[in-house]
This record gives C-alpha cells, sequence and structure tokens, in this order.
C-alpha cells in the first residue's frame, strides 16, 4: 500500500482494518490514529507537507 513521510518523523501509510482502506498516521514509529476520511488526516497535518515513498521491487 502507499507511504507518505513528512516533517518530525511523521509518517502515514495506507493500510486495511476491518475491511476499509484507512490511514495510520505515525510519528517516530508510535501510533498517533488512525485516519478514516482525508478530511481527517488533512486536520493532522499539512497535506503538502508530505512526500510519496515509492518502494521499488527487490531484484
Amino acid at each position: 500500500m502507499a507511504k507518505w513521510v513528512g516533517p518530525g518523523r511523521l509518517e502515514v501509510r495506507q493500510v486495511m482494518l476491518d475491511g476499509r482502506r484507512v490511514f495510520k498516521v505515525t510519528r517516530r514509529g508510535y501510533l498517533v490514529e488512525y485516519c478514516h476520511s482525508i478530511h481527517r488526516l488533512a486536520e493532522l497535518v499539512d497535506l503538502a507537507d508530505l512526500v510519496e515513498v515509492i518502494e521499488l521491487p527487490e531484484r
């Protein structure tokens, strides 16, 4: 699934939770919140500060 990073070692991952896609927000490895909408995520972090991380497959 998708992964974004932001300032202050913020990490946002799109994960499945109870059959729904949600945003798992962590800071420095600690869970901050599961956001069920992009609007809630935008309340926690400025979306313009997030950078998508592309994980390439191993050879």
